[in-house]
């Protein structure tokens, strides 16, 4: 996927969605991984023609893992001129060590969250960028639909009144696939995650069911995500008369 193509999708999710306003100060939560570094390549090339002005920063988490090397990532801020930051955290000690969590992932992920929410709110941002793509909006849906017997998935947009902070998802029209060839194109310095339970988690399980669905039922993840858009889910109303891709 070219640079043009990614912002051509980035920037209908912002519009159809209002995730952008005038004056905001978004900080992109950066992982390391392809999405979180696809998005923050999209967002600041979206500050130099987008209409309404905004201010950019990124905050990553760091989970306190030893072998999670930063160095490329914190020199690709640079090139980009964006603030970096790292937050230390002793997560993964209290995650694998102290609490020996059997299912990690759900607590890990909101300590993560509070602590870029934290972070957030000291730089003065009022919105936080996550990397979720469109399979992720499809994977979530499928997760919430097997393990907890209702249809739900995140929302475009979120307000988190405890923090009052607004999460945007500007990559919602972005497939998983064009990620991976964006960040393959554009040699992106994607940091490896060192987490043990990395690529052995429920996600995962749904992820490889529903890869094999598609595979037997070619464009039934497209229609999927179609449904979301199409249903009754808050926060899922498109304000514009379309709700194609480009």
């Amino acid at each position: 996927m070219k640079l043009q193509q990614l912002l051509s999708r980035v920037r209908k999710a912002v519009d159809d969605y209002h995730m952008i306003e005038e004056g905001d100060k978004i900080a992109v939560g950066i992982s390391g991984g392809k999405d979180s570094l696809t998005l923050l390549k999209a967002m600041r090339s979206l500050q130099f023609f987008y209409p309404k002005k905004f201010e950019l920063c990124a905050i990553t988490v760091h989970l306190g893992f030893d072998n999670l090397d930063l160095t490329a990532i914190k020199q690709f801020c640079e090139e980009l001129q964006v603030e970096y930051r790292i937050v230390e955290t002793d997560i993964a000690k209290i995650i694998f060590k102290d609490r020996k969590e059997s299912n990690p992932c759900s607590l890990c992920a909101k300590m993560r969250k509070g602590a870029l929410n934290v972070a957030a709110k000291e730089m003065c941002c009022n919105k936080i960028a996550y990397a979720h793509h469109m399979d992720d909006v499809v994977d979530t849906m499928m997760m919430s639909l097997i393990y907890e017997g209702r249809l739900h998935t995140f929302s475009p947009v979120t307000y988190l009144d405890r923090m009052d902070l607004t999460v945007i998802r500007p990559l919602l029209y972005i497939k998983e696939v064009d990620v991976i060839g964006f960040v393959n194109k554009n040699e992106l310095p994607v940091a490896k995650s060192p987490c043990p339970a990395d690529g052995n988690t429920k996600r995962q399980y749904v992820k490889d069911l529903i890869r094999q669905i598609n595979l037997e039922n070619p464009g039934v993840k497209d229609r999927m995500f179609t449904a979301i858009q199409n249903g009754s889910l808050k926060g899922w109303e498109i304000s514009s008369n379309t709700n194609e891709q480009e």
